[in-house]
């Protein structure tokens, strides 16, 4: 059942102008988005210049291959970039927003790979529980148990449950309440020609929304996000095959039966 929201509300009183106003309005606004452009170019520069961190640590994943080193999760590629996806050993199926981003993931894997990038997705959960939640989403991005690693610890996505109890936990890179033991992320690392691997960054929070290409659609539409009344801004996300139909649009009336209604 769909209600009606504030942001359909304001649509109702949305002004109406003329094309040169429009254009006029349009054309300030384009100046702000190639500021953000710039700036975004900046950041991202600025990303690329940090410091790296050597992985001292000897990580073994189990994979569909069997088990495989950090090393081996590369594929032969420079780049690995990491989707912490929150699925704990206990849980019955995926977290749904980390889900949400990972309904990009196949259709970026093949442009990434051609820019010298693995795309990998890596739970705490066993193998086999990945494996069963993989083939009930479709997915076919590769995905990683760091089941029995320290690895989602290390990079700051999961918690024990004693921490999660005394109400603070290490996450986004300061202490904050946090309600469960797993928590989203994305990681970068470097391999070199030595094969010395390196953290080059990490992001949480609102970092990840890099990989929901979703909302950068949603952002250019009228109604955006429409989650300014929710409890929490993710709470409209399902699993894709959870979702109910989708509402069809209703038919612009014609004339006949307009001026049968006024009849």
């Amino acid at each position: 059942m769909h209600t009606a929201t504030s942001a359909t509300a304001s649509l109702a009183n949305h002004d109406i102008v003329s094309r040169e106003r429009w254009l006029d309005q349009r054309l300030a606004l384009l100046a702000r988005e190639k500021e953000l452009t710039r700036l975004r170019d900046q950041v991202a520069r600025e990303r690329r210049a940090l410091p790296w961190q050597r992985v001292q640590k000897n990580y073994v994943f189990d994979t569909p291959q069997g088990p495989r080193t950090l090393a081996e999760l590369f594929e032969g590629r420079h780049q690995l970039l990491v989707q912490h996806f929150m699925l704990a050993p206990d849980w019955e199926q995926g977290c749904k927003s980390c889900s949400f981003m990972a309904d990009h993931n196949d259709g970026a894997a093949p442009h990434l790979a051609q820019r010298d990038v693995t795309l990998i997705a890596v739970s705490r959960a066993p193998l086999a529980q990945i494996e069963r939640f993989r083939k009930r989403m479709g997915w076919q991005f590769p995905w990683a148990s760091s089941n029995g690693s320290d690895f989602n610890r290390d990079f700051g996505v999961s918690f024990t449950p004693a921490e999660v109890a005394r109400g603070e936990v290490a996450y986004n890179y300061r202490m904050q309440a946090f309600p469960v033991e797993e928590a989203p992320g994305i990681s970068v690392f470097y391999r070199n020609d030595a094969g010395e691997i390196f953290h080059t960054y990490s992001t949480y929070g609102r970092g990840v929304e890099v990989m929901m290409g979703t909302y950068n659609l949603l952002d250019l539409v009228p109604k955006g996000r429409d989650e300014d009344g929710l409890e929490h801004t993710m709470e409209w996300v399902r699993h894709h095959d959870r979702y109910d139909a989708a509402p069809r649009p209703q038919a612009t009336p014609s004339v006949a039966s307009c001026c049968t209604a006024k009849a």
